[in-house]
């Protein structure tokens, strides 16, 4: 069964034979996430969920630059109470809550840079694909200042343990694909982009062939496992980040492609 095309000019959405697809389309922001982008894919992810017919999600960036490097720097400009930084990881976790809570395997097909939350939505995916140009990373502690969110650094953790979070995030480096692939940010690598969409759809199928409920009752399995930090745990770290002069710092070092000149308040 296929379902029509669907798009807003920077998020398309399409069904077929059972295989969803979803992708970040703003290639000339290296796929930069907007706040509207990330609510539409929580709505997919929703849809899919009452809609039996679909078996899998690939998600993918558009071009060979980048999977998402992360929400665009401009949706922090308007910025100015402690309820805004609240708020914006309420979004972000109730987002990424609903794509980790998708029922069927989600498979996340990486090319390029998969940066900031773009890295977050990979790290709510079943499965992560990449090419030998995927560069994985978290680099806020050298950008903008602020801090991931609760549930995020609880996927991080999960999936590569703690000591390799905290060397990802002091660092501020980005991981290459050999090196993502031994820590299990990556399952497998392909050479280009063309072998990673085909792989995906490769991938997408074959799990698609497969018995729905041992793949339902597997993922959730795992989740449960899993202990996740909740906002409210984190709602100290996430104001000490948010509201800083550091934050400001280097949001405009970013939009002004400047070094920042961090403070430590």
């Amino acid at each position: 069964m296929n379902a029509p095309t669907t798009t807003s000019e920077d998020l398309l959405y399409s069904v077929t034979d059972g295989i969803a697809r979803i992708t970040f389309n703003r290639p000339q922001a290296r796929n930069a996430m907007t706040f509207a982008m990330y609510d539409r894919m929580a709505e997919i992810c929703q849809e899919i969920n009452a809609d039996r017919s679909i078996k899998a999600l690939i998600l993918t960036g558009a071009g060979d630059k980048a999977f998402a490097s992360g929400t665009d720097i401009s949706q922090f400009r308007a910025f100015k109470t402690a309820q805004d930084a609240l708020d914006y990881e309420a979004r972000i976790d109730r987002v990424l809550g609903t794509l980790e809570l998708c029922r069927v395997p989600v498979i996340a097909a990486i090319a390029g840079a998969c940066t900031g939350g773009g890295a977050g939505i990979a790290a709510c995916c079943d499965l992560r694909i990449g090419t030998e140009t995927t560069r994985m990373g978290f680099p806020i502690a050298r950008t903008l200042g602020n801090c991931l969110s609760m549930s995020n650094i609880s996927r991080v953790v999960a999936l590569v343990g703690p000591a390799r979070t905290k060397d990802l995030i002091f660092k501020a480096r980005l991981v290459e694909a050999p090196e993502a692939l031994a820590l299990g940010l990556l399952n497998e690598v392909v050479p280009d982009v063309e072998t990673l969409q085909r792989r995906a759809e490769e991938t997408a199928k074959l799990v698609a062939s497969h018995a729905p409920l041992t793949l339902e009752a597997t993922k959730e399995a795992v989740r449960r496992i899993r202990r996740t930090l909740s906002r409210e745990e984190g709602e100290d770290l996430i104001l000490k980040a948010y509201m800083s002069e550091d934050f400001r710092e280097g949001m405009d070092a970013f939009l002004n492609k400047r070094a920042p000149v961090w403070k430590g308040k």
